[in-house]
């Protein structure tokens, strides 16, 4: 299974969000995407609509919409598990690879070390919230290697 599912196509937006260079989308966009947490247990997160989903957005490059919808997973993690480190981490790497489209480079190199201090409190987990340690980890140095 590759690390970024695939995009259904009724939750791609028009266009990807790029702050000062692309509009920003309406408002509402995500509401059903992220309501989808709505009452699941942290274990199962990873079978909601918005992780698949803010997944999917990180593989096709809609860094700000994976932030935007993986926010409302974040926020029904427990503090301090490891299921947050995880989801922290993924919306930081969203982040950086956001701020690289920006033409910001030291703002992605400081996201880039604020995910790894997030994957720091996943080691000892192969897999968190069914995504691979060593996948992500991955795509935190290929993040670095384009600076």
């Amino acid at each position: 299974m590759s690390l970024w599912p695939e995009l259904r196509p009724h939750w791609r937006p028009p266009h990807a969000y790029i702050p000062g260079k692309t509009a920003r989308h309406p408002e509402d966009w995500f509401d059903q995407i992220k309501a989808s947490v709505a009452g699941v247990p942290p274990s199962r997160l990873h079978h909601t609509v918005a992780f698949q989903t803010g997944l999917a957005y990180f593989g096709e490059g809609f860094f700000w919409e994976c932030h935007e919808v993986l926010e409302a997973v974040w926020m029904r993690t427990a503090e301090r598990s490891v299921e947050r480190a995880l989801v922290v981490a993924l919306i930081q790497l969203a982040n950086a690879r956001l701020k690289l489209e920006m033409s910001r480079p030291r703002a992605a190199r400081r996201l880039c070390d604020i995910v790894d201090t997030h994957l720091c409190r996943c080691e000892g987990h192969r897999r968190v919230l069914g995504v691979g340690i060593a996948d992500l980890t991955k795509e935190l140095t290929e993040t670095r290697d384009s600076l």
